[in-house]
């Protein structure tokens, strides 16, 4: 049994009905290097029953601490049951790319058991009407909860599902055999709450220690006008309170595109040819609806801080920057420009301050506060007269620039999927794999009626952009 992070704990806390905290994505399969050519459930379920033990997420659930008293622990589920969480299912005809969004929008909406191990996979087949893929290909819909990983542990989740060859040898069987955990008494949960909440003064002398330093850079940073801080947040569509409904779409577009646009601004990064893309989408489709801002929308996008000797842990160890994307700019090449020179300064107040300092204040904030601040939030309506400091979420996961393949069946692609909540509506998750880079919107169905309206945004915002560099 081991206790939650205070930032794994808070996507817990943040958690209410219409906001389930999961990530996940949809992982798309051609069947054609499977033996015999067809894939069977019970192959899939093999494959990944033989693969438990390479991460702990699969087999712990949540244990809370009565009153929020400190944050909740991991123990291992006695009671687990694979075929609970992978479950199976068929798209009616004719399966088109539409109806797979639909049916992952349905399921991403939905929130996960928080009394079972946090996942599902559900596989669905009869995707007939795809382009460029054959028959009998499908897809895995997965849902991790946040509070188990972030975007960087989730792609090691994928790393542990699949492998370089259709057919490699069964990973090593672990030391020990796997047994569940007996679930401690309210009193023993308590009486370990308060010997964590003992050390907190402890560390948070060893926290400020690092803080000190830290001030002062950014305090020098500041005065030099290296970053800018305050940024003016436009109120849009996005910016209220969300539904339960969810809408999914996504485009995949080739990785040396991305790497050729980014070379004609010097310093400019993939990442902030992504954001520019987000940007131009965003511009279009708030102009078609007479609502874009006169100032620039920020974006979110969060920032690793896990060490090269932590790349298998998983949970979350992640802090974050803003950057202006540019949806005033209406020349993309300039947009571009503008949002590379927002994000190097970002990164300069990131650098001044340290990424995990930022993250590590949160373990301060005590438990009962966090959870009860997260659902007043929700319950009176506040992201009406709080403006969170963001206008959406655009996170970059890269991947194996390789093929990977599960169960025999090869992975042609994968879209992300988010979470979004009050004030915050829109989240672009975003994915590199093997020469391809996808962007997937993920919103509320009352903010985005048309998805696929806003995916040919997103379509024309690189098409325009490509065009531009040329």
């Amino acid at each position: 049994m081991e206790q939650m992070t205070a930032q794994d704990a808070s996507f817990l806390y943040a958690e209410v009905p219409k906001s389930p905290m999961h990530i996940g994505g949809i992982m798309i399969y051609d069947p054609s290097s499977v033996r015999g050519e067809t894939q069977r459930f019970k192959n899939i379920l093999d494959f990944v029953a033989a693969r438990l033990h390479l991460a702990k997420t699969f087999r712990q659930r949540m244990l809370e601490v009565p009153l929020n008293l400190s944050h909740p622990y991991w123990i291992e589920d006695a009671d687990f049951d694979l075929e609970y969480h992978m479950r199976h299912i068929r798209l009616p005809e004719p399966g088109d790319w539409r109806q797979l969004c639909i049916q992952a929008s349905r399921l991403h909406s939905r929130p996960l058991d928080l009394t079972k191990p946090l996942w599902e996979f559900t596989v669905v087949e009869g995707l007939d009407a795809i382009p460029n893929l054959p028959k009998g290909a499908y897809a895995i819909i997965s849902k991790i909860h946040h509070a188990c990983i972030d975007g960087v542990s989730g792609a090691d989740i994928t790393e542990v599902t699949h492998s370089i060859e259709p057919y490699p040898e069964p990973p090593p069987p672990p030391e020990t055999k796997w047994r569940g955990e007996t679930v401690p008494n309210a009193v023993e949960l308590v009486a370990r709450a308060q010997l964590s909440n003992m050390m907190q003064p402890f560390k948070f002398l060893e926290l400020m220690s690092r803080a000190v330093p830290a001030f002062s850079r950014f305090q020098s940073g500041f005065m030099a006008k290296k970053f800018e801080i305050n940024m003016k947040i436009p109120r849009t569509r996005f910016s209220g309170r969300i539904t339960a409904h969810r809408v999914v779409e996504g485009r995949s577009f080739q990785l040396d595109e991305f790497r050729h646009i980014k070379q004609q601004v010097p310093g400019a990064t993939i990442n902030d040819v992504v954001l520019t893309i987000c940007g131009g989408a965003l511009r279009g489709y708030l102009s078609e609806k007479s609502e874009l801002p006169d100032e620039s929308m920020v974006a979110m996008a969060p920032i690793s801080v896990r060490s090269q000797t932590e790349k298998n842990a998983l949970g979350n160890q992640v802090s974050a920057m803003t950057v202006k994307i540019g949806t005033e700019i209406a020349d993309p090449v300039k947009r571009l420009e503008a949002v590379h020179q927002s994000a190097a300064s970002s990164k300069e107040m990131v650098h001044a301050v340290g990424a995990k300092l930022m993250t590590d204040f949160s373990q301060f904030i005590p438990s009962t506060t966090a959870a009860l601040a997260a659902r007043l939030y929700t319950r009176f309506g506040l992201s009406n007269t709080i403006s969170v400091p963001f206008n959406c979420v655009i996170s970059n996961v890269p991947g194996p620039q390789f093929p990977l393949y599960s169960a025999g069946a090869s992975l042609v692609t994968q879209y992300g999927l988010g979470p979004i909540f009050d004030g915050m509506g829109l989240i672009f998750p975003v994915f590199s794999y093997n020469g391809q880079i996808t962007i997937t919107i993920n919103s509320c169905r009352d903010m985005v009626p048309d998805p696929d309206f806003f995916a040919e945004c997103l379509q024309q915002s690189y098409d325009d952009l490509r065009a531009a560099v040329d």
